[in-house]
Parts: structure tokens; C-alpha cells; sequence
């Protein structure tokens, strides 16, 4: 596991990136958070300066995570990220203190009664990445910033951030996907009883908004906040907003 660590402080917060991604995204907030805390930046399986992978599923992402985890830390996971630190909620929790999710879900396919991401979006972005990788994460990238101010400004930050490391493999970007595909911890999540804080972005595509209320009720012990004309990256199109509501859970 590729680790990062900066700033000082009594508190460890550890970044899970997302999908396609790696722990560059996290970039921008770090001089923000570095002067009161300890911040741990991995990129998972496959992505950026790791580049050992085996195929893997949610449980094993997670249970490989869990040594690097300082005790009574706090994970800050995004989008995909925000799964595995449910996930290690669910089998770690003594060993944390709370976990943040942003932009994620329990759910990420959408059904008949679920807000989430329409399963053809995501069998086009497994086209892709068969097919062109770099196109692919593009695409990707794009859709993060719909909706936003400047989004042509956010997309050209995000790519210089994240090409300025290895391009995940195909198999990487396949087994992410299948877990955005099959994971579904709705039921799991009621039984959460550490600190839990939700973050999204009310113009975010891929995770609507309207998931919001519904998990309020699914997660009765989290609390959450949505972040106005923010999309999928609240963290880089709104720091400020970020940190500060990062800051007041932290005070858990």
C-alpha cells in the first residue's frame, strides 16, 4: 500500500480517493487541514504509486486497509472511497473514531425506487475502458463537473492532478467498476453506530441529492450536508465549505 503522510496534530485522517483516481485529488485541501491534523493519503490497489492489484472485492479493499488505519482515526473516503470506509465501518469500527463520506453511496446503481447512477451509464464506461482508457477517465472527469461555474477550470485541475501519475489498468478500473455495479450496504449501514458524517454536492450527477432524505432515515446515527451549487467534488470546487464542516464534525 502506497501511503502519504503530512501535517501534525492528535487526530489521523486518513483520504480514500475514487474511482479512476488517485490520491493527488486530495491535493488542494491539504494545506487546509495539515496545520491541526495528521493526514494519511493512499492510493488504493492499482492506482498511482501502487501499482500491485489482485482482483478484489469491497471486503478486501478494506481488510487490506485496516493496518495502515492508525487507531481512532477518521476516514474520508470519496465516491468510491466513501464505500470502503463504510465498509470499514462495518468491520473495523473499535478501530475508528468516525468515517466521512463524500459523494458516495450505499447504493450507487439506481432502480425503480433508488436515486443513483442508471446502470447504462455505467456499462458505457465499461466500453471505454476496454477501449480507450484515457478517454474513459476523461469522460469520467467530465461528469464529475456538470452543472458547476468554471467546470471547464475544474475538469483541467482535476486531469492535471490525475495524469500526472500512472493510468490504472483496464483490470483496476474493471474491478471498481463491478463493485460500483454489485455493492449495495443499505441494510448494513443501519447497524453504524460510530460518528458519521455525509457530504454531497447538490448539483452531483452521479449521487443526486434526493438520496439525501432517504438515508437520513436508513442511517438515523450519521447526519449530513449538502453542499449548494457544488457536484461531485465538493472537497475541490468549494474547500473552504469543506474543511469547515469537516472541522466541526471532528469535534466528535
Amino acid at each position: 500500500m502506497y501511503l502519504q503522510t503530512f501535517g501534525k496534530g492528535d487526530i489521523n485522517l486518513v483520504f480514500l480517493h475514487g474511482w479512476a483516481i488517485n490520491s493527488k485529488i486530495w491535493n488542494t485541501i491539504i494545506p487546509l487541514f495539515e496545520k491541526e491534523f495528521l493526514l494519511h493519503l493512499i492510493d488504493l490497489p492499482g492506482y498511482g504509486c501502487n501499482p500491485t492489484f489482485n482482483f478484489l472485492t469491497l471486503n478486501d479493499l478494506a481488510k487490506q486497509l485496516i493496518p495502515f488505519l492508525p487507531d481512532q482515526s477518521v476516514v474520508i473516503g470519496w465516491s468510491l472511497g466513501g464505500l470502503i470506509a463504510m465498509q470499514l465501518a462495518l468491520i473495523k469500527p473499535k478501530k475508528l473514531r468516525g468515517i466521512i463520506t463524500v459523494s458516495s453511496s450505499p447504493k450507487f446503481i439506481s432502480t425503480k425506487s433508488w436515486p443513483g447512477i442508471k446502470p447504462k451509464i455505467l456499462d458505457n464506461f465499461k466500453y471505454h475502458v476496454q477501449n480507450n482508457l484515457k478517454q474513459a477517465i476523461e469522460r469520467f472527469l467530465i461528469l464529475q463537473t456538470l452543472g458547476l461555474k468554471n467546470s471547464h477550470i475544474n475538469i483541467l485541475n482535476l486531469k492535471r492532478m490525475i495524469f500526472s501519475q500512472p493510468i490504472p489498468s483496464i483490470e483496476v478500473l474493471s474491478n471498481g467498476l463491478k463493485i460500483l455495479y454489485d455493492t449495495d450496504l443499505r441494510k448494513e449501514l443501519a447497524l453504524v453506530k460510530i460518528p458519521f458524517l455525509r457530504i454531497y454536492g447538490s448539483l452531483d450527477s452521479l449521487v443526486p441529492r434526493n438520496i439525501v432524505p432517504i438515508l437520513d432515515d436508513i442511517i438515523p446515527k450519521s447526519s449530513s450536508i449538502i453542499l449548494e451549487k457544488a457536484a461531485h467534488a465538493p472537497f475541490i470546487s468549494h474547500p473552504y465549505m469543506f474543511y469547515k464542516y469537516v472541522v466541526d464534525f471532528l469535534n466528535i
